[in-house]
């Protein structure tokens, strides 16, 4: 299908303002990396999502779901086909002791919401700067917390574009991993089974962990979270700081001198400067300690021409 043909068929389906062509994905991520996209859509309802993913599967149009990149890399050469990102699907609620949040909300603002009904469960979600969506997706956790400790159930549209509820025990939630993105399915919303407590309480585990993140992780420039997963029986971030590499940068990419976990966008990185200082890190590492340091942040899309 064109590429006038694909605009058009969009224009159907999704609501008038939604849609974006050529747009410039680093606009939209916490990295601020990336390249464009062909066709940028915002959809509002859970059918437009389901409508989209119809029509990439008929067409044959390839798509991407897309949060807000807190633990993500895309390419300079940008991502053909259809992006779908669901920053207007944001709402988050409550009912007795559960918590129901679209998959667009930031799982901080999920948090922020449990601690203002007095609920206990997301404290260590507190500093974490992804969607619910992605939150799920990786299984996303801090201080000894993780999403699979308080999920109940997701809703998802499948590849088929149908509807499915989908309870945590079937996504085989574990170290930073799910079955979601195997199985291909996008994340509408998450229900969470939390506890009543104190409002003081809660705000005191929230008030020391964000202290400590903010104490010891690089806030203060854009980066993709923690690059690595903890390798068995060592940290990631101590071995980085003992090889030495805490202030190495390939272009405007550099190892933090805050926490050596962290490549932060210092000077307007490209995408190339940071996956070439995540193989130069992996490559160090593994020729002083033996030890093969696995991304935990995703690369997509192309490279550039």
């Amino acid at each position: 299908m064109k590429h006038d043909d694909i605009y058009e068929q969009l224009v159907k389906l999704v609501k008038f303002g939604n849609i974006k062509v050529n747009e410039t994905l680093k606009n939209h991520l916490y990295t601020r990396l990336g390249g464009k996209a062909d066709f940028f859509i915002t959809p509002t309802t859970y059918e437009e999502v389901q409508n989209v993913v119809k029509l990439s599967n008929e067409a044959n149009i390839p798509f991407t779901l897309l949060g807000n990149g807190s633990n993500l890399i895309i390419k300079d050469g940008g991502i053909r086909g259809i992006i779908i990102n669901l920053k207007h699907l944001d709402d988050i609620s409550t009912e007795e002791n559960t918590l129901v949040a679209q998959s667009g909300a930031r799982i901080i603002d999920a948090s922020r919401y449990a601690l203002e009904q007095s609920l206990s469960g997301l404290e260590f979600a507190c500093g974490i700067p992804g969607t619910v969506g992605g939150a799920l997706y990786m299984n996303a956790g801090a201080y000894g917390g993780e999403i699979k400790d308080v999920l109940d159930y997701a809703y998802v549209v499948d590849r088929e574009g149908n509807l499915k509820k989908r309870l945590a025990s079937e996504l085989e939630l574990d170290y930073r991993t799910s079955n979601i993105p195997d199985n291909g399915d996008i994340v509408l919303e998450a229900t969470f089974n939390l506890k009543p407590a104190k409002y003081d309480d809660i705000k005191a585990v929230m008030d020391d962990l964000t202290f400590k993140r903010e104490s010891k992780q690089p806030l203060e420039y854009p980066s993709c979270g923690s690059v690595f997963k903890r390798p068995p029986g060592y940290f990631a971030g101590k071995l980085i700081q003992d090889s030495k590499l805490q202030g190495t940068n390939f272009g405007g990419a550099e190892v933090s001198t805050k926490h050596a976990g962290f490549i932060v966008n210092k000077d307007n990185a490209s995408t190339t400067d940071y996956i070439s200082l995540i193989e130069h890190v992996q490559k160090t590492v593994k020729e002083k300690f033996g030890v093969d340091l696995e991304r935990e942040v995703r690369i997509i899309g192309e490279d550039p021409e």
